[in-house]
């Protein structure tokens, strides 16, 4: 694990696509453009997995075409795929059309799938347990990997099978970058170090820390550099005058979106100055990008302030 520069940090701003709208997100979305974030996000799900799972739920890869088509700087990725809703071949079809409509500012995120509902509902094959799913996500990402780079797929596994495929167009310059999601330090970190350019966790400072100690561990046992996946974190960030109104403001989205237990720690709030340290400490855990959650009604407040956050980290 090597400390980050915290004045070197980037910056994607992750919207949950749920109670919401296009208008809506296509507002937030070049507004987070302006603001400077240099990366956006949406999630993926067919039902909506925050409270009612019949409330309105935007589809993941439609969002995120369209906000490639009408923004020209931020990268753009899902935090994260479910990979049990597709097959990796058309997961791989999707991200190089996404990269040519964005030009080049694709990342493929993936991840084992959680949800158990949205699978029943679409008729979809959840996997017997978690375990399992995992392994399917390893097979994935190793077949995304190949198609990623252009490669001809014939592949005959446990959970998939290829026959000569190919994604094409294929990539503009350089393979879509792939980040794989997850907190898991046997298995999860496991698919990271060896199929991943990219790690997205969610945490404290010191969970993210330990958890990056794993993921090196898994390198080493591989004889692969682990300097050569970058990590990043997903957090609640909310920017207010005060430490107490950031968390005022928290406990009313979680009373509106009926988060998820493991999801319900305010990782940064306060002033721009509370918020850099706080992030201070996510460069020394070797986190070099942070992804600021943000669910609907989008906050205003704190998508505007990153600049203020910027200054306060170079100070």
């Amino acid at each position: 694990m090597t400390a980050v520069d915290p004045s070197t940090l980037r910056f994607g701003a992750a919207f949950w696509v749920q109670r919401t709208t296009w208008p809506e997100v296509r507002e937030w979305g070049l507004a987070a453009e302006a603001a400077g974030f240099d990366s956006l996000w949406v999630d993926d799900h067919l039902l909506n997995d925050e409270g009612d799972p019949d409330a309105p739920k935007l589809e993941g890869w439609a969002t995120l075409a369209a906000l490639a088509a009408i923004t020209t700087r931020p990268r753009l990725g899902h935090l994260v795929v479910a990979n049990t809703l597709r097959e990796p071949g058309v997961v791989a079809k999707l991200a190089v059309t996404l990269d040519g409509i964005s030009a080049g500012r694709a990342i493929l995120g993936l991840g084992a799938g959680w949800f158990a509902r949205e699978h029943e509902a679409f008729g979809i094959d959840f996997g017997a347990s978690a375990g399992e799913r995992i392994d399917r996500l390893g097979e994935s990402a190793a077949i995304l990997r190949r198609l990623l780079a252009g490669e001809r797929v014939t592949h005959a596994g446990r959970f998939y099978r290829l026959d000569d495929a190919v994604a094409r167009p294929g990539p503009r310059s350089s393979p879509v970058p792939i980040l794989v999601g997850g907190m898991g330090r046997r298995r999860t970190l496991r698919v990271v170090a060896e199929s991943a350019d990219m790690w997205n966790g969610v945490g404290s400072a010191g969970t993210m820390a330990e958890a990056s100690a794993a993921l090196d561990a898994h390198c080493a046992a591989i004889g692969r550099d682990p300097a050569s996946v970058l990590r990043t974190a997903a957090l609640n960030v909310i920017v207010r005058p005060t430490q107490a109104a950031a968390e005022e403001e928290f406990a009313r989205v979680v009373r509106l979106h009926a988060i998820q237990p493991g999801e319900k720690d305010l990782h940064a709030g306060g002033p721009p100055e509370v918020i850099a340290d706080r992030l201070r400490a996510y460069a020394a855990a070797g986190i070099s990008e942070t992804m600021w959650i943000f669910r609907h009604p989008w906050d205003r407040q704190t998508i505007a302030s990153l600049p203020a956050v910027r200054a306060a980290l170079a100070r």
